[in-house]
This record gives C-alpha cells, structure tokens and sequence, in this order.
C-alpha cells in the first residue's frame, strides 16, 4: 500500500498505550528489476514520512548492491533520513566483507540484523555499525553471534537484540524481547548486559536516549517489575507511568482501530485459479535437471540446489523421494493472473497438500508450496476469496485457516485468537510431513530476492548471489 500503509500503521500506533516506533520502509521493490511490488517507495515518500512524529529513520536498506554501486535512489533516501538526524537501518545478506561491505556502509546504514555467524557481528562492529543479534520465530542467531562478545571480548555496547519475524503463537505463548533477552541470558551473557542490548543501547541508537530506555528522571515511566533477572517472570508491565498487565493478564482497554476500505480485498489475482496454471511444462521427454529452493532450517538464507526432477505427461513434476515439491508465486496486487512456478527442497510434505500465504516477504504476492496442483488451486483461490491469510489443504480439504484481512498481512481479531489459528496452521505443516521449526516463517521468506541464495518472484526464479533471473530448467 506504500506510503498510505506506512501512515496506517503509523497512526494506530500514535492512539496505543505504550510506546511504538515505525520505521519507513526503504526498498519497496526490495530489488528494482527482480520483483514488482504493489507500490513503489522513492526519495519524495523518505522525505514526506521523515515529517511524521512517530517515524524514527530508514528501515533496512536491502538493495546492497545499490548501496554499494552508487544507485542513486538508494543514496537519496539515505540523504532524505540524514538531513533530519535520523537512523538509516540496515540489511546486508552477504557474507562477503571486502570492499562491497565497506562501500555498503559508507553509503549510511547503521546497524545490521542480518548477522548469521559471529565473524559478522564482528565486522559490523568494526566498521562502526551496531550488530543486531536475531532471535525470530525461525530465526536462531543469537548463540552463535553472541560469542563476539562472551568469547571475543567485543564490547557489548555496540550490540543489539532484535527479534526480526515473530508469528502470533510466538508472542503470546513465549514472548517478544523478555523471551530474546532469557535467551541471551542462556548462552552467557550477564542478565544486566542482555538488559542493556534490549533497551539502553537500543534507544540510545535511535535517538530516543533522552526519552526511553533508562529507569532515570526525565525519561517515561516504561517498566517491568520481575522477581529474577534470569528467568525474567513478567509480573507487572507500566507504560508512560500506567499499569498496563499484571501477573500475564492485561489490564489495559485497547479499543479495535478501525481500518478503511483501502486496506481490506487486496488480493487480486485476475482469475479463479485451476490445477493447470501450476503446470511446469518439460523441455524434452527426459528427466530434466532444474534449479530447486533449498529451505535451511532456522536460516533466513536459502541454498541454491540442483535436482533431476521426473516428467509425467510432458510436464516436469515434484519427487518426494527427493523432497522436491512444487512452489508457485500468484502476483495479487495488480490482477495480472501471471503465476511463476518452480521447486523447493525442504519441507518433506509427503501427502497430497498444498500451503498458501499471502504473507511473502517483501513484496507479499501469494505464494504457494504444494505436492498436488489441484490443492494448490484450491489454497490460492481460498485466500483470494477471503482477502488473504495462510491456509491448508490436504486431499482436497481446508485443514487450517488464518485469516489475515487488512492488506492480507494483518489480523483485526485478538491475539490469542490469532494465535490459536496459527497453532491449527503449525499443525496442518505437520500433517503434511513437515517437521521444521515453525516452517511458516521459511514459506514466508520464499520470496525475498534480497537474501542468498535462491528465491521466486513474479519475474521468475531469482538467483540472489548475482541478482539476476535465472532459468528454472538448468541448461
């Protein structure tokens, strides 16, 4: 929704009790020229959003390579954040630290979350950004980036926790960032220093310093009261010098905010889908050896895999003796009808089924992973007619729905409500055959051609390393 959807989020979180902060999106497409997204954010949107007073800065400059190349877009929404005293997050997904990494950040951005393996936070911190260390719902960082600190002796002032990604089931069943700092606590951190990376050098890194992240005069009264600094009990939550929850329960009355029609019926894909637009026709009648998305678990990053998949009736099909089965991006925003197919490696579904969303990072077209195209129809055509979601079918029949009707990424029920759903949709994964931690999380990363190796988009199969379509067919 660009801009607009920025401000939507934006205001509801002005009318909220505790203290939200938004930061404006910077790649929107994440990669120009490997995706097309349902709007596009430039220089004058930076500048106009910079204005608002809950925005604090540029979020995650993904286009590194732009960064890094001198693209001058990216340079100028850079320039638009740094005139008003601003941070400029960042995002770079590669592994390579030589002279693409010091251009990179040279170009402005001042923190990474995409820190993987201790090397990196190390980097990051030596060229003088702040390293994010990432526990998601998916996403395991934190007890192999910590070590730049227990073991390298770093000084943790210049790294941050985060969380990046964290579904409904996560947050009310385990929590948000007391969950992320219990962690740190576990790999070795001194609880007080997993404290201060979640809060004082968060604040701090933002500019909010003189307004949040301490317990000192001046500052809103933004508290939790618990009984160990280890385990970390929530008993008592005060914002802006309120009680808001006590003892797990809220306490707080947070009335429904009402959304308009612009962000409701988003999801257009021109045209009721049948089990033929996922067909994948075969170049010759022989097993053709194809480019395969290999899912890494508890990894944002995906593998670039090759495998001799079969042909059955002139189309190129999946082998679940292989964990090979199909995945297919619907594009939604503009009712084009296009669908690009291909194959993903990882998920062992081993019935027919098939897995929909329309949350698919970055750009949110809907995605699809299946071993039987019928099913497939069905789970797309589901989240059209509703206005998106995640949704399961297996042998034919709805098994799991969340629904998710502002934008087709967000939820207008109650938490626990969402996240009993999800539950039910974590449960449909596993009687497909898919046994991954929290596998929504990699289906959801499918799409996003800004991190390595290999993803799919509504241009066709992206290899990341080289930011560059690929065919599916190798050869």
């Amino acid at each position: 929704m660009g801009l607009d959807g920025v401000k939507l989020m934006h205001d509801e979180a002005q009318t909220l009790p505790v203290n939200i902060y938004v930061q404006m999106p910077s790649c929107v497409p994440s990669a120009p020229g490997l995706e097309n997204a349902g709007a596009e954010i430039g220089p004058a949107e930076v500048q106009e959003a910079m204005r608002l007073p809950g925005i604090i800065g540029l979020g995650e400059m993904m286009n590194f390579p732009g960064m890094f190349s001198g693209d001058a877009q990216m340079h100028a929404e850079v320039q638009e954040t740094m005139l008003v005293g601003k941070t400029v997050g960042g995002h770079y997904a590669s592994f390579d630290h030589g002279l693409p990494f010091h251009g990179y950040v040279a170009g402005g951005p001042a923190d990474d979350h995409e820190v993987t393996r201790m090397e990196d936070g190390i980097e990051r911190v030596r060229r003088g950004m702040k390293a994010m260390l990432r526990l998601g719902s998916a996403w395991y960082d934190v007890a192999e980036t910590v070590r730049a600190i227990t073991e390298r002796g770093l000084d943790s002032r210049y790294f941050i926790l985060c969380t990046d990604d964290c579904h409904s089931g996560t947050l009310v069943n385990e929590g948000h960032m007391n969950r992320v700092v219990r962690h740190a606590i576990a790999q070795g951190l001194k609880p007080i220093t997993a404290i201060q990376m979640a809060t004082l050098n968060t604040a701090e890194h933002f500019g909010l310093g003189r307004e949040i992240g301490s317990i000192t005069p001046g500052r809103r009264a933004d508290i939790i009261l618990t009984s160990s600094l280890v385990s970390l009990p929530i008993e008592l939550v005060i914002a802006r010098g309120k009680i808001l929850a006590q003892d797990g329960r809220l306490t707080a009355d947070i009335p429904p905010y009402a959304y308009p029609a612009m962000a409701k019926n988003t999801v257009r894909v021109g045209k009721m889908l049948q089990a033929a637009d996922f067909d994948i026709p075969a170049p010759t009648p022989q097993p053709a050896m194809v480019n395969v998305i290999g899912v890494v678990e508890n990894q944002a990053p995906t593998r670039a895999l090759q495998r001799v998949v079969p042909v059955q009736h002139g189309l190129l099909i999946g082998d679940p003796r292989q964990d090979v089965c199909q995945i297919a991006l619907v594009e939604r925003h503009r009712g084009t009808g296009k669908v690009v197919n291909g194959f993903v490696s990882g998920f062992n579904f081993n019935v027919p089924c098939a897995i929909a969303s329309t949350v698919a990072h970055d750009s949110h077209h809907l995605i699809v992973v299946g071993t039987s195209k019928h099913n497939m129809a069905l789970a797309a055509n589901r989240l059209a007619e509703i206005g998106g979601g995640v949704v399961v079918y297996q042998e034919g029949r709805e098994i799991a729905l969340v629904e998710l009707a502002i934008a087709g990424l967000m939820s207008t029920e109650r938490a626990e409500i969402v996240a009993a759903k999800a539950d039910q949709m974590m449960a449909g994964f596993r009687a497909c055959g898919c046994h991954l931690n929290n596998a929504f999380m990699q289906l959801s990363l499918l799409a996003l051609v800004v991190i390595p190796e290999l993803r799919i988009s509504d241009m066709g199969i992206v290899n990341v390393n080289e930011f560059k379509v690929v065919d599916l067919v190798v050869g």
